[in-house]
């Protein structure tokens, strides 16, 4: 898709694949110069353009077939990484790809299938002229931006779980799903990332001989940063499940008293039914069958009962 040639303090410059390969030809750059060749495995004539100017490793190709598991690791003298990202166009914020990455002191190769966001944004970073010593330094600020990307979207959720938990406060109903859906997300992407810091780590406890004290700080920097955005993502995915069991404690409670609102008026009718259906019975002995004012007895009667349970109900309701 794109290829960039940097030279250690100078800012890179994009090239050609003519280009390219005359860089390859010669890997070994006096000037200290280096690539970064990023190829769209989308397109079936990238698999051929690589295995045709670059020597590359079966185990790259066997990594672009298996994207089952995370892994940064030493090859011969290269690191070989597959590690995930978040998709630029995805249908969700926690759709996500994988790249897959080859790096040496003279080149860095990445290949994906779909647009990714942190490949976008290291690429912004150089076209922007951020200047990079070694192939090492574009893999730290690439994990860098991976964070980064991670931030962004715990934020954002961020602001949305604020949201819930002051209607929860409030006393107001939230949405279940819009929480359900958001701590889908994060503990997706949890999933996905959390690999990837102590894949880097158990790589720098052991580092190749190749690289460099400075190349091993930044990794070191870029996979501290990264496992600290992880942990922030999972302090949100606890802080979710609070509100989730808040809410449910709220629905339940506003349940409760809707039911009690029910049994109340449902006794207070009781009077109105048994004392009139008492009366109307067609039988010797009514009371105040034959009385002028009978009528208004009995429902004086049964305004006095409903008061009574009316105000029976309004102390049980308040100590309740």
């Amino acid at each position: 898709m794109y290829g960039y040639v940097f030279a250690p303090g100078v800012r890179g410059h994009a090239i050609e694949s003519e280009a390219a390969r005359e860089h390859l030809a010669d890997p070994v750059d006096v000037n200290g110069r280096f690539l970064w060749l990023h190829f769209n495995f989308a397109h079936a004539a990238s698999k051929l353009w690589l295995r045709e100017h670059i020597a590359l490793p079966d185990a790259f190709y066997d990594a672009l077939a298996d994207h089952s598991s995370t892994r940064v690791e030493a090859v011969e003298d290269a690191l070989l990484a597959v590690i995930n990202d978040v998709e630029f166009f995805g249908a969700e914020a926690s759709a996500a790809g994988t790249v897959t990455l080859y790096v040496t002191n003279h080149i860095l190769v990445s290949a994906r299938t779909t647009p990714l966001r942190s490949l976008d944004r290291l690429r912004e970073s150089v076209k922007q002229g951020e200047r990079f010593r070694s192939p090492v330094e574009l893999l730290a600020h690439l994990l860098r931006d991976q964070a980064d990307v991670l931030v962004d979207i715990v934020r954002d959720v961020t602001r949305k779980v604020d949201a819930a938990e002051d209607r929860i406060i409030a006393q107001k109903s939230a949405s279940r799903t819009a929480l359900g859906a958001m701590r889908r997300v994060l503990v997706r992407l949890q999933r996905l990332l959390a690999p990837e810091p102590a894949a880097l780590f158990r790589l720098l406890n052991r580092p190749p001989a190749w690289l460099r004290e400075e190349d091993v700080a930044e990794l070191r920097h870029s996979a501290e940063e990264l496992s600290q955005a992880v942990s922030d993502s999972a302090a949100l995915v606890e802080r979710i499940r609070l509100l989730q069991e808040e809410l449910v404690a709220l629905i339940n409670e506003q349940t409760n008293q809707m039911l009690f609102v029910l049994t109340v008026v449902t006794v207070l009718a009781l009077p109105l039914t048994i004392v009139p259906g008492l009366f109307g019975m067609n039988v010797g002995g009514v009371p105040f069958r034959d009385h002028s004012g009978g009528f208004w007895m009995v429902t004086m009667v049964i305004a006095a009962i409903v008061g009574l349970g009316a105000v029976l109900a309004r102390t049980v309701y308040r100590r309740w």
